[in-house]
């Protein structure tokens, strides 16, 4: 009754029979006494229908049908199947209520023309190679047949074109009659699953109901298109991987962003990303001191600070002693920071860029920190953990450090000169899918125009937060709209460095979110099926992309406090 609690449309039960009772097995050698159709089917379905009042399921939308796969002599079975449910008539056969449950037979069945030999209330499963007549026809429930009789295929990739066109004339022509179709002896798998829909197939086998009736239920939330790609920006690479000086570097943290993640933007960006036309590209290690699984704290702190601490710390080692990050390490060198989120900013990735505290979550702490911090711009939400600060007095003081105090994006294009503080609304940092717009290449823009007149160069680390929240929520759409946004960001970015001349800048992540992988996907619509095997971080490396100046530094395989010491040593002059 697995596939019942599944809510299938269709559950199947093989049956023997044996010393007058109908079993319930896969083949005669697994018979066992206690698994008879009447306990294991008919009873319950039969105080389930009573409990729903004389239906199926509660939901009155849900119809059901039981196939009976009789595996041998189906004309003493039948008998014996037509005695064993007069008990639960009410169940199968109650011609006045159209909510009944349909009785479908399979497997060894009489011919059609004996169909009238038995009740009316007992439906047949049809093969696409039996010419019914009308009357036979209307016995007939679905249409099915074994797959391996028409394709080499095992359920793996995709059947090929010509198998393709032979299958779908198999499922069009059961359609032309009005029936449903059904392959058996099917793989069971959710490529599988995704063919087998595409060919139009209504019925899907399965063992396993409830990660089938999951994967379609959550399909909203596993599947993506983008039916107008965005163009992406072409970069002149006047001055990439050259040894020029660099003055100023531009980090761009795309929070849980993996491969898969970006694959998966590509597809849906109709095989195209800004980030992908670079041509300098490293794999970083993101492992914590603690954990082979980082956490954005310790990933984060191990591109601020070089070196791995534990998660959950914010700029702090794996000792719990604070750690100079790169905004404090540069700042005797004159030159300014700026660090920016689409999410919280007192949230772990931009936080281990200014703050210093074994416990990502103390935010207000966290806020507290700005005030003997080296950051010239800040950006992102989160304006109660400083205006409702345990310390009433945090916003005067923030003000004493030169900062000027913004709510919106607007008020810093026409805000006084000096350093900036922009607390955003949660509402603007909310989900890109929900309406966020482009606040995130809004404020690189900004920010860049506030620090590019200084002469001594700049470092700003921009993060596109919420990748990693859609890895959380496991909403592919989520990830996808919000890789996007990234992406444009990045555009930006490099179309600065190709002006600028003397900007290098850098695209990676803290760590891969969800354990995604991609079940199905076409750059020619945009289209993206995806699954997830975790709502969590995992250990999977994750790409470097350099840009500018010395880009070459950054290809190979490293761990993550690597790109802080190279960032180090070019900021330096090394």
């Amino acid at each position: 009754m697995q596939a019942y609690y599944a809510g299938a449309g269709s559950i199947e039960a093989d049956v023997y029979l044996l010393n007058g009772k109908l079993y319930v097995a896969h083949e005669r050698k697994e018979i066992a006494g206690d698994r008879t159709l009447t306990d294991l089917y008919l009873k319950p379905l039969a105080a389930l229908f009573k409990k729903n009042g004389n239906r199926p399921y509660a939901d009155t939308a849900y119809k059901l049908q039981l196939v009976i796969d009789i595996k041998e002599d189906h004309e003493h079975v039948i008998p014996q199947l037509i005695k064993e449910i007069e008990s639960y008539k009410q169940v199968f056969n109650n011609a006045a209520n159209k909510n009944t449950v349909r009785l479908v037979l399979s497997g060894d069945m009489p011919a059609p023309g004996n169909f009238d030999n038995y009740p009316a209330y007992i439906y047949y499963d049809g093969r696409p190679y039996i010419k019914y007549t009308d009357a036979q026809r209307k016995q007939v429930a679905m249409i099915s047949d074994d797959l391996g009789k028409y394709t080499q295929w095992n359920g793996k990739g995709t059947p090929t074109p010509t198998d393709s066109l032979k299958l779908r004339s198999l499922v069009n022509a059961a359609h032309n009659v009005h029936k449903p179709f059904r392959f058996w002896a099917t793989q069971d798998s959710p490529n599988t699953w995704i063919e087998l829909e595409k060919l139009g197939v209504d019925w899907i086998n399965t063992d396993h109901p409830q990660l089938l009736h999951d994967f379609f239920v959550n399909r909203a939330r596993l599947e993506y298109a983008n039916p107008n790609p965005y163009p992406v920006y072409k970069p002149t690479y006047k001055s990439d991987g050259s040894n020029k000086k660099v003055k100023n570097i531009i980090l761009l943290i795309g929070d849980g962003m993996g491969p898969a993640q970006i694959q998966a933007g590509l597809t849906a960006n109709h095989g195209q990303l800004s980030m992908l036309q670079l041509k300098y590209i490293g794999l970083s290690q993101t492992r914590a001191a603690n954990a082979d699984n980082t956490d954005s704290a310790a990933g984060a702190t191990a591109m601020a600070s070089g070196q791995k601490t534990n998660n959950r710390y914010i700029g702090m080692d794996a000792q719990g002693k604070p750690l100079p990050n790169l905004p404090d390490l540069i700042a005797p060198l004159g030159i300014k920071s700026g660090i920016i989120s689409s999410g919280d900013i007192t949230d772990a990735t931009p936080a281990a860029f200014y703050a210093h505290n074994i416990e990502r979550s103390a935010s207000t702490a966290i806020a507290a920190d700005l005030l003997t911090a080296n950051i010239d711009v800040l950006i992102g939400s989160n304006q109660k953990s400083f205006f409702n600060n345990p310390d009433q007095q945090l916003k005067a003081k923030i003000r004493l450090k030169g900062f000027n105090i913004s709510t919106s994006l607007d008020q810093l294009q026409t805000g006084k000169p000096g350093k900036q503080l922009v607390l955003l609304a949660d509402a603007d940092t909310r989900p890109m899918k929900n309406g966020r717009g482009d606040m995130l290449q809004q404020s690189l823009k900004h920010t860049i125009t506030l620090l590019a007149s200084n002469k001594k160069g700049f470092f700003i680390m921009c993060e596109g937060a919420q990748i990693d929240y859609g890895g959380h929520a496991n909403d592919l759409p989520y990830v996808i709209t919000e890789l996007h946004d990234f992406d444009k960001t990045v555009a930006d970015a490099i179309k600065f460095a190709d002006e600028d001349g003397q900007t290098l800048v850098i695209i990676t992540a803290d760590h891969e979110t969800g354990g995604l992988t991609l079940l199905d996907a076409s750059t020619k619509t945009g289209s993206v099926f995806g699954s997830f095997s975790t709502n969590d971080h995992t250990s999977v490396s994750v790409p470097v992309f350099a840009y500018g100046p010395h880009a070459q530094d950054f290809i190979g395989n490293y761990q993550n406090t690597e790109i802080f010491d190279r960032i180090l040593s070019l900021l330096k002059g090394k």
